[in-house]
């Protein structure tokens, strides 16, 4: 019994030491401060023109968390869409319009403010759009990131 126990203690330690690798693995390799005005913000090409991006920390098209910022300008909609992981968005600045569905309805949805957050599902069908001032949203996922578009015309990546 007692090498059974030790076994168990060896395990559970050896599990948990496995699990702090893949969170130092997430952080960098020195502390980090982001500000909106002062990260590498890049031209989103998977979300329609005028998105813009900046990732954190992780890499979006690795398996994996990952942590990003999207900024979106004015009254900018975002199609309905699906992704392949579920997704947390928090506002950081304006305010997020959220719908769920496959038709792009902004009466069926609800606008988010400044400090609100939502957590999207796997496979599940959604749209936003912003209102009459610039908006970003801190998103944390799971990569590979992706997005799929419910109508392929809808897709800024089927456009030349």
């Amino acid at each position: 019994m007692r090498i059974f126990l030790i076994a168990v203690f060896t395990i559970s330690l050896a599990n948990s030491a496995w699990a702090q690798d893949k969170i130092d693995r997430l952080h960098a390799e020195t502390m980090a401060s982001f500000k909106p005005d002062s990260v590498n913000w890049q031209a989103e090409p998977i979300l329609p023109k005028g998105a813009q991006s900046a990732v954190l920390v992780g890499d979006p098209n690795k398996a994996g968390v990952f942590i990003a910022w999207l900024k979106f300008p004015p009254n900018y909609p975002i199609p309905p869409h699906i992704h392949p992981y579920t997704e947390v968005i928090t506002v950081l600045r304006g305010k997020l319009g959220n719908g769920m569905g496959e038709r792009f309805d902004v009466n069926q949805g609800e606008i988010l403010k400044t400090g609100s957050s939502f957590v999207l599902p796997a496979g599940h069908s959604h749209y936003v759009w912003t209102t009459d001032e610039e908006t970003i949203v801190e998103l944390i996922a799971t990569g590979p990131w992706g997005i799929t578009y419910t109508n392929p015309a809808d897709d800024p990546r089927n456009r030349k």
